[in-house]
């Protein structure tokens, strides 16, 4: 009975409290709403950026993971970067939640890379395939690009807590490309079947998993996971590294399909694609998603 009491009493709780937490962004986005697309973008852009750079627990947590990599870096610089860090992040939620929208303007895309024609001679034979990326640039860009050209992309996805997040978040990825595909055991049946049928998909892999490997990213051992890895092997599908990095004025993006991963082991495919992640990090590392607890505390 008490049990039963306690769970009766936290439900509002915890739904108030998810309302609490999804107000700030409800009432930005609806602010601008009038506004052109990129205005919009730029806006929430700026919001998110000031509340990274100065909100404490945003700014430590994401200033602790910057100087894991960078401990040299000058206080006034990683200040800086964490502004950045979240425009970017703010722009890129914009963009997602405004899927349709992000997608309507294919000339703010410039494509390039071997990747692409690996792609396309997969769905010509009817294969599928894996697209590997990171929370990186504009990484719904690259789904963006292949849908236009007729290869829809679905997704791995790792479901909300906030149920507000999780239904404006999954409408938007959703529009991106189908299957929309959730992490754990039923997801991955649906993405085998997904591949076996030629379909593709794309997988982010900077997100921590407690059950993968500890490769090396950004010169630190982090846990990754080598499914995508063994599913390229074990279906004979090309694993294809892609990225949307975010260009100019923000509004542009360079959309870049690098060369296959050559199939080998699952560890050393799993490390190439966190090498590639890694270059481009250390190249734009504001366009990273630095507050995914990459690593582990203890480090």
């Amino acid at each position: 009975m008490d049990i039963a009491y306690r769970r009766m009493i936290s439900r509002p709780i915890r739904s108030a409290w998810q309302h609490l937490r999804y107000v700030p962004l409800w009432s930005a986005l609806t602010a601008n709403r009038w506004r052109r697309f990129d205005n919009r973008s730029r806006a929430l852009g700026t919001a998110i950026g000031i509340v990274l750079r100065y909100f404490p627990p945003a700014r430590r947590r994401c200033d602790r993971e910057i100087r894991r990599v960078w401990p040299g870096m000058a206080r006034a610089n990683r200040l800086a970067l964490i502004r950045d860090i979240g425009r970017n992040m703010g722009r890129t939620l914009f963009e997602i939640y405004h899927a349709p929208e992000f997608q309507a303007r294919p000339e703010r895309f410039f494509i390039s890379g071997p990747g692409l024609a690996a792609l396309d001679d997969a769905r010509a034979a009817g294969r599928g395939a894996i697209i590997v990326s990171g929370h990186f640039g504009q990484w719904d860009a690259v789904r963006a690009v292949l849908k236009t050209r007729g290869m829809e992309t679905g997704a791995v996805y790792r479901p909300q807590k906030n149920r507000h997040y999780q239904r404006r978040l999954l409408t938007g990825i959703k529009a991106g490309g189908e299957p929309i595909i959730p992490t754990g055991a039923r997801g991955t049946a649906d993405l085998v079947r997904h591949l076996r049928a030629g379909g593709f998909v794309a997988i982010l892999l900077d997100e921590k998993y407690a059950d993968g490997e500890p490769l090396s990213f950004l010169g630190l051992p982090a846990q990754t996971s080598l499914a995508a890895a063994r599913l390229a092997l074990r279906y004979d599908v090309p694993m294809v590294p892609a990225y949307g990095t975010r260009t100019g004025d923000g509004s542009t993006f360079d959309v870049e399909f690098e060369a296959p991963i050559p199939p080998g082991d699952p560890v050393t495919m799993t490390q190439a694609a966190n090498d590639s992640l890694e270059a481009r990090v250390r190249e734009r590392p504001e366009q990273w998603y630095w507050l995914l607890r990459r690593w582990d505390r203890a480090q």
